[in-house]
């Protein structure tokens, strides 16, 4: 019975886990406006990055062969969020590197930097299920709340 109540106790903590760090999409009439809900930065950009990749492709059969490392830099957290959501866009399309997991590092010196682990495969369109281009984010709409938790939203112009 013990066994048993453990392994209920697990899958709620990581169903909550999971509520705790999500992404929706938000009406809008071309584009792709999405709102992320996390309980710290560092799982927000995460959530972002895999908002990014599931823009544009199915992540449920990328494999994590090959991992990356990459670095991106803002002067502050808007700055930040463009430059990693556009890093994303790059690594996906011009690079073809599809993505399955993120773990994101924040740190603020002068400037905020991300260190980011990343894994995955090469990009196969028709594996992967391409859905759609991605031209760039923007900073129209883009805002990020730091409350209990860390809500942004930003467009991603298709």
């Amino acid at each position: 019975m013990p066994l048993r109540f453990a392994v209920y106790f697990n899958s709620l903590i990581a169903e909550i886990h999971k509520k705790s760090m999500s992404y929706k999409y938000l009406e809008h009439s071309t584009d792709a406006f999405i709102e992320v809900k996390a309980k710290n930065l560092e799982e927000a950009f995460s959530v972002a990055g895999k908002s990014v990749v599931e823009t544009i492709i199915d992540s449920n059969n990328i494999q994590e062969i090959e991992e990356k490392n990459i670095k991106v830099k803002g002067r502050n957290l808007l700055n930040l969020l463009y430059n990693w959501l556009e890093e994303i866009v790059t690594i996906t399309i011009t690079d073809g590197f599809a993505i399955r997991n993120f773990s994101v590092n924040i740190k603020k010196n002068k400037e905020y930097q991300i260190i980011s682990n990343i894994s995955g495969e090469k990009l196969d369109i028709k594996k992967h299920n391409f859905k759609v281009e991605i031209k760039s984010p923007t900073f129209h709409l883009m805002e990020i709340e730091e409350n209990d938790e860390i809500t942004m939203r930003y467009l991603l112009d298709l």
